[in-house]
This record gives C-alpha cells, structure tokens and sequence, in this order.
C-alpha cells in the first residue's frame, strides 16, 4: 500500500506556473502508473495528466496539453505536475492517485486505487 502527500498548490495570477509534488511512502511509484486529477466546485472529477507505470506513457487532457508536464523521480519517490500558462478555468482541487495497472494509463478515476488528500489550485484573472 503506498500513502500520497501533495504539495506545491496555491494562489497565482493568470499566465503564471506551478508545480504541484505528489511524495509517495510505503511503496515506489514505479511500481504503480501515477494521474493528476482535478475537481472544480459542482464539476466531476477529471483526469489531468498520467504516466504509466513504465514512464514509457503519458496522457493529457484536451485542455492541457502543451501547458502542463507529468514527470516521475523514482529515487525520490515523488511525481510532478509542472502547470504553466494557468488559467482561471484550472482553478480545481488537484488529487494524486495511483493505479496498480501493469500496463497502459486507465482514464477512470474508479480504476485508480489510491489516493492523496488533494492541494488546492487558485488561478486569479
């Protein structure tokens, strides 16, 4: 079982970055594939970014791509969601989550079988 602490959220202005940090203890994360998954107030949970559990895979969500970067350091046993060019629309609760697929990225939040308590992201117009 592997226990998952994020951090890096905060307040920051429209254009600006962030990276959020999901330390993981326990277990390695490359023994798991690894998502970021946000919720917005009244919105469902959706899948930012993964990375499978070789690394060789990753997936973004439509409205990320080219603005945020998914990255793993195994020897420090954390995975990293670097958010640049932020917009007020990214203003969410970010979660990290493991999933114990061998193979691929699962896109469903129910394939995903652990998860951290979430660190908030506030992006101001």
């Amino acid at each position: 079982q592997v226990q998952l602490v994020e951090s890096g959220g905060g307040l920051v202005q429209a254009g600006g970055s962030l990276r959020l940090s999901c330390a993981a203890s326990g277990r390695s994360v490359s023994t798991y594939a690894m998502g970021w998954f946000r919720q917005a107030p009244g919105k469902e949970r959706e899948l930012v970014a993964a990375i499978s559990r070789s690394g060789g895979s990753t997936y973004y969500g439509d409205s990320v791509k080219g603005r945020f970067t998914i990255s793993r350091d195994n020897a420090k046993n954390t995975v990293y969601l670097q958010m640049n060019s932020l917009k007020p629309e990214d203003t969410a609760l970010y979660y990290c989550a493991a999933d114990r697929t061998y193979y691929g990225i699962d896109l469903r939040a129910s394939y995903y079988d652990y998860w951290g308590q979430g660190s908030q992201v506030t992006v101001s117009s």
